[in-house]
């Protein structure tokens, strides 16, 4: 049983890792899940502290990757019309597939920009910066999900 419980877990970092990247597949809460199902095995011994922490971090990290690209809009110049623009594309992009959220924040933050009556210049400005803020915010969750990996694998050894 607790060959096939680390096995769970491993399999929850791996797709925690790719759910960083895959659209719809919560990487960083999949990956916490791992923490959290080595757990319940007698090998791993993670503290009470170390999982706390590591779910505050999950449900930042969470939270960021939808706010992060307003964010980005409105630090290249964007209006309210583009930061709404992009947090609407953000969630209609998850109906699209990968492509989807990569296109649509950026398609929002433009579109919304342009109905507030900027120029398309700065319109493509605001999207870009929608566009910047999605990687960082992929980034972001690679980076906690990666550690999270490294974590587990250092507990097990």
């Amino acid at each position: 049983m607790e060959i096939t419980l680390l096995i769970l877990a491993g399999i929850c970092m791996v797709v925690g890792i790719i759910g960083c990247i895959v659209p719809g597949l919560p990487g960083t809460p999949i990956a916490y899940a791992g923490l959290w199902i080595a757990q319940a095995t007698d090998r791993v011994d993670l503290s009470w502290q170390m999982l706390l922490i590591w779910g505050v971090v999950t449900i930042v990290v969470t939270v960021l990757d939808y706010v992060v690209p307003a964010w980005g809009t409105k630090r290249y110049g964007g209006t309210r019309w583009g930061v709404w623009g992009s947090t609407i594309g953000v969630f209609a992009g998850l109906f699209f597939g990968p492509a989807g959220v990569i296109i649509c924040p950026l398609l929002g933050a433009i579109l919304g920009e342009l109905l507030g009556g900027k120029e398309m210049h700065q319109a493509l400005k605001a999207g870009w910066g929608s566009f910047i803020g999605l990687m960082c915010g992929t980034l972001l969750k690679l980076i906690c999900c990666g550690l999270m990996t490294t974590a587990l694998i250092r507990a097990i050894w």
